[in-house]
């Protein structure tokens, strides 16, 4: 089964667009961050998700850790996935899926060691999916994701034969390794950011390739 597709850091309803009709099958949204790149105020993020066709994949990236910060947050934009950049502060998922019932809710994890496996396979069992990414919420400025760098793809592998849902794997890719990192997880689906950027641009060249390079195998 060809992956799914991510274009993370949408900036515009341009941008969208050109995801979309390159072969997106999601876009990324991201709101205000403690790093990173591409931030975008909500009611532009707002705006975005309420122009993009079905079935494509509106992703608000919000770094709020609360359920009730989480549901404002979604309530001023409208997306119908909500991706989780930090960790819960109370891992009550259900609350937020009760309040939230038709709205997609995944999950990103930074994979820097085993705990981050454990992590994973045990938050699996309450979302909708994993987003695998090479943060590092541990430190004084938390990187929450855009680091545009590899992790190891072997423990994401194993996060993946383990998980009790569907995983996309983010962190590094670009169109000259999406392909292996596509061969050595086998995620669900992909997610990029930088690697199909040009200036901090969209690259319609680039996104070409990532997308061709991602349906490969």
């Amino acid at each position: 089964m060809k992956p799914q597709i991510k274009i993370c850091c949408i900036r515009s309803l341009d941008e969208a667009l050109m995801a979309i009709e390159s072969g997106a099958s999601a876009i990324g949204l991201v709101a205000k961050m403690p790093s990173g790149p591409g931030p975008i105020p909500d009611n532009l993020i707002n705006q975005i998700a309420m122009a993009v066709p079905p079935p494509v994949g509106t992703f608000l990236l919000t770094s709020e850790t609360s359920v009730k910060e989480i549901i404002k947050h979604h309530q001023r934009t409208n997306t119908n996935t909500i991706q989780i950049v930090d960790l819960l502060s109370d891992r009550t998922y259900s609350q937020l899926k009760t309040a939230l019932p038709s709205v997609k809710i995944v999950q990103v994890i930074h994979v820097i060691d085993g705990k981050s496996v454990e992590l994973a396979v045990k938050i699996s069992e309450h979302v909708d999916a994993l987003l695998l990414d090479s943060g590092n919420p541990n430190l004084k400025i938390k990187e929450l994701g855009g680091t545009g760098r590899v992790h190891n793809w072997n423990l994401s592998r194993i996060i993946r034969e383990n998980s009790k849902c569907p995983i996309f794997l983010a962190g590094g890719l670009n169109p000259e390794n999406v392909k292996q990192a596509i061969e050595a997880v086998q995620p669900f689906g992909v997610d990029v950011c930088s690697g199909v950027r040009t200036e901090g641009n969209l690259d319609k060249q680039k996104l070409t390739n990532f997308i061709l390079n991602a349906s490969d195998n």
